[in-house]
């Protein structure tokens, strides 16, 4: 057995991540660097350390989670869900359950929260939000971000939603009280039932074709007959109907069975 994988039962039995459903080279590859970068010779070496310090726990997890985020990430599939999705979805229900899967630091959820305020009042908005990394969630819950990440943002959405404070952006809290973050391992933890909308993107790449599978069934499982799930723009299901999906969008799809 090498030490990567002695590396991966020894981190599956302290953390409950299982490592072997990620694609091996790129997470071989990210965590090589790292250990490397903290003066240690192989992973074996880099499980000791990583068992007697919370820091280096700490920082493992942020370095295997994949933090890479933006509002209104592909602008365009934004403007399907707030043109057409959500109009439909709220045809059956005016409260929405929404749950925003691998969230990262927060701008997808309140994204949602920002566009879905084009319909309902924000009073009547809820959005689950969750990741693995609880650095990340703890940013999230702070809610402020350099320029970079409002980029896509229309410029009357930012006028009314963000706040200005020296270089970076502070969402304002009435956007901030409709999200609500907690840490989630998608390939173990307990899946919600009876959600409109489930939001996971460009975090399906990182997964072998095994795990992908578990959690498309996992998230079809998690949502209503007719809810939707909206996935990234390099996650495009080629066979939804495995899944009991329909494709309504170009990656979007509805439960239908």
């Amino acid at each position: 057995m090498s030490d990567y994988e002695q590396f991966i039962e020894k981190i599956k039995r302290k953390t409950r991540i299982d490592l072997s459903l990620y694609k091996e080279a790129q997470m071989k590859r990210r965590l090589t660097s790292l250990y490397e970068k903290r003066g240690y010779r192989n992973f074996i070496e880099y499980f000791d350390a990583i068992d007697r310090d919370p820091a280096l726990l700490d920082e493992f997890l942020d370095r295997m989670t994949i933090n890479v985020s933006e509002f209104y990430r592909n602008g365009q599939r934004w403007k399907v869900l707030q043109d057409k999705i959500f109009p439909q979805l709220l045809e059956k229900n005016k409260r929405l359950k929404i749950w925003s899967a691998a969230c990262s630091t927060g701008e997808e959820p309140y994204s949602l929260a920002m566009v879905l305020s084009n319909h309902v009042p924000l009073r009547d908005i809820s959005i689950q939000a969750t990741d693995l990394d609880k650095g990340v969630i703890e940013q999230a819950k702070v809610g402020l971000y350099g320029a970079r990440s409002i980029k896509e943002v229309p410029k009357d959405v930012v006028d009314r939603y963000f706040i200005k404070e020296g270089t970076h952006y502070q969402v304002v809290d009435e956007i901030k009280r409709t999200v609500t973050f907690r840490q989630h391992n998608l390939l173990e933890d307990r899946y919600e039932p009876n959600h409109d909308l489930i939001v996971c993107r460009n975090v399906m790449i990182y997964f072998t074709e095994e795990a992908k599978d578990q959690i498309y069934h996992n998230f079809s499982n998690a949502l209503k007959i007719g809810g939707v799930l909206f996935v990234g723009s390099t996650e495009q299901i080629f066979n939804p109907e495995q899944y009991g999906f329909e494709v309504v969008d170009t990656f979007f799809y509805k439960k239908v069975k």
